[in-house]
């Protein structure tokens, strides 16, 4: 009976503890209840409960102290001060998931608030023990580790260096590998937040070899704008048009394809594609290469830069790269995808483009459904800008348009009636056809008045 009773009293001892960081890790949730947990000295009586004999008390002591310093940089101080870190890192690789999770959690939520916590990290040696844990073979404390990583180096390219000089990178390049979305999505985001700093520590990702699997990622169906950003702020694009650059055939395909990607998220992605030169690059891509697949592939790219604005419309217009488009469309020997491709970056590009320039070579070789949309900018345009309609009269153009057959009460008709009402009816008469012949005969019927 007396050994029972001792027995008793230590299992009363541990299910208080348990329910006593139970609590506090509920409680922690709550943002109201802050203030009055750090006034109880909550964070010195979870510290010893970091080295408990029972794992899950460890366990739900780490996540406790994670979210308490997660909630300010007071609570984050706290933890410094408390001489808590060195004790998570020196147990952290020898525990299990859970643990390393929790741990790992800690560090994020400490680091996360200023370059001076995340030195404090740092400086209690924690860099070397993530770098072990990201070899864990459980993608979830992988993604923690990544995170806690990441936060560390997004403050400056001083924490960053540190981060690299650990030897992270080559490990979040695998990370980026794993199957799981969500691994892949945090992995990405912590090689951004160490490359974005300076060009050294993005050329640091890129010659880890994170720029072809990142390209991958984003072919990825459940790829999304933020993953995309990602890859752009991690200098992934440019890094990409210099490898189209540099190499030729299905090569090339992998990055023409993330490139059309990246472009059609949003008009910022597209333009950080036309800021990094990938336009003309494209634009080469669909002029050299041999294979109808990789030059649908460009030409599909064009396509979703374009489409934005009149701005991503030019950028692609002034490349001399519409032509070359409606040259494949038409031409019998294209693949029936390759025109498919071609027609619809055409439609796309058009749609937006204001720069007359490129579009007046339209009004005299393109086919009829091309053509509608051509004719539909000038309408636009026209109208709001009286140096475009000078140059539109003396380019010939007003007169082609006089050329153009189109059915009574169409919408190409209605196109040229707008273009027609932006000058005087007597020039509009001039440059119709068979207004010179009209003239003709009036000179042959006028007859001068007699003395």
């Amino acid at each position: 009976m007396s050994q029972r009773r001792v027995l008793h009293v230590f299992e009363q001892y541990q299910n208080a503890r348990t329910q006593f960081v139970q609590m506090v890790a509920e409680l922690a949730t709550r943002s109201q209840n802050i203030e009055t947990l750090q006034n109880a000295g909550v964070i010195s009586l979870l510290r010893p409960l970091l080295l408990d004999v029972v794992p899950t008390i460890q366990q739900t002591a780490a996540l406790a102290l994670g979210r308490l310093a997660n909630y300010n940089d007071d609570l984050a101080e706290a933890v410094v001060k408390g001489d808590i870190l060195p004790q998570l890192v020196y147990s952290m690789a020898e525990q299990n998931r859970f643990y390393k999770k929790a741990a790992a959690f800690v560090l994020r939520a400490v680091g996360k608030h200023s370059p001076q916590l995340a030195q404090a990290v740092v400086d209690c040696g924690a860099l070397d023990t993530l770098v072990i844990c990201l070899e864990d073979f459980d993608p979830g404390v992988k993604e923690a580790v990544s995170g806690a990583l990441g936060f560390i180096a997004r403050h400056n390219a001083e924490l960053s260096q540190a981060v690299v000089d650990a030897g992270t990178v080559p490990l979040l390049v695998l990370c980026i590998q794993e199957p799981e979305i969500a691994l892949k999505g945090v992995a990405a985001s912590a090689l951004s937040d160490i490359s974005k700093h300076s060009p050294e520590l993005a050329q640091t990702v890129v010659d880890a070899g994170a720029i072809a699997h990142l390209a991958q990622m984003i072919l990825n169906p459940d790829a999304n704008l933020k993953l995309s950003q990602l890859i752009v702020n991690a200098g992934g694009v440019a890094a990409m048009i210099d490898c189209i650059g540099s190499c030729r055939g299905n090569i090339r395909l992998p990055g023409i394809m993330m490139l059309g990607y990246v472009a059609a998220h949003s008009e910022n992605l597209a333009m950080a594609v036309i800021i990094s030169k990938g336009v003309p690059q494209l634009s080469i891509c669909l002029s050299e290469e041999p294979e109808d697949h990789i030059k649908a592939a460009a030409a599909w790219a064009l396509g979703q830069i374009g489409r934005h604005t009149p701005e991503h419309a030019k950028a692609v217009a002034v490349t001399n790269a519409l032509p070359v488009l409606l040259s494949l469309y038409m031409s019998a020997g294209s693949t029936e995808d390759l025109q498919t491709k071609c027609k619809k970056a055409i439609k796309n590009i058009l749609q937006k483009c204001t720069y007359l320039p490129a579009l007046e070579p339209f009004l005299y070789d393109a086919p009829p459904n091309i053509l509608k949309h051509v004719v539909g900018q000038f309408s636009k345009v026209l109208p709001h800008d009286s140096k475009a309609r000078q140059l539109f009269v003396t380019s010939g153009g007003l007169k082609k348009v006089q050329e153009i057959k189109a059915e009574p009460g169409s919408i190409l008709q209605e196109y040229i009636n707008s273009i027609n009402n932006c000058y005087p009816e007597e020039i509009v008469r001039y440059y119709s056809p068979g207004y010179s012949d009209t003239l003709l005969q009036r000179v042959e019927n006028y007859q001068p008045p007699t003395k």
